[in-house]
């Protein structure tokens, strides 16, 4: 692939969104992640630590400003994002992730999701929780009567507008390299 297929003349940078900051194997993870970005021609941008790794010295509110902040800068500073929006603590992709997602998308950045479960999200919700249709056709948790999304879609509508959705974490950053490699192409 070419080296040079960000509309800036570098290789892409890509921001890799994803709980994986949370697993114990993190390290790993994201050696995974970076190697295959390496052979795509990409330049993998992981999550920020907001300064752990330098031995930060301050208050979780200062530390949690430093994390947010240096992210949200790679977010702004890439090409594209890959997303790992698999389930986690729930139904649900990692809220942190989901906001990554969102601001990358606002920022008219490109978006590609792997992890995401094949089944639609009322097919997941009707499985794990008492679920029935209303008169008027609506699917209903029993309980609550709160409405569950339909439309068919794997997550969050608002997710699944503004995103792509790829088997793997290879298989997203294959598809988002393609598509920054084309648009460099055409500029």
């Amino acid at each position: 692939m070419p080296q040079d297929a960000s509309p800036r003349g570098q290789r892409p940078r890509i921001y890799l969104a994803g709980p994986d900051v949370f697993f114990r194997d993190s390290e790993a993870v994201f050696r995974r992640l970076l190697a295959a970005c390496e052979r795509l021609g990409l330049v993998g941008l992981p999550p920020s630590d907001g300064g752990l790794s330098a031995g930060f010295v301050g208050s979780e509110e200062v530390l949690a400003q430093c994390i947010y902040e240096g992210n949200v800068a790679l977010i702004r500073g890439a090409d594209g994002v890959v997303a790992n929006l698999a389930s986690f603590r729930g139904h649900e992709p990692d809220s942190g992730t989901a906001f990554e997602v969102g601001f990358a998308a606002a920022l008219g950045k490109p978006v590609v999701a792997y992890n995401v479960p094949a089944l639609t999200y009322a097919q997941r919700v009707s499985a794990a929780v008492a679920c029935e249709r209303d008169a008027s056709g609506i699917l209903r948790e029993c309980a609550s009567g709160m409405m569950v999304e339909g439309l068919g879609q794997r997550l969050n509508l608002m997710l699944t507008r503004s995103a792509d959705i790829a088997a793997s974490a290879e298989d997203a950053l294959a598809l988002l390299a393609d598509r920054l490699h084309a648009r460099a192409h055409t500029a």
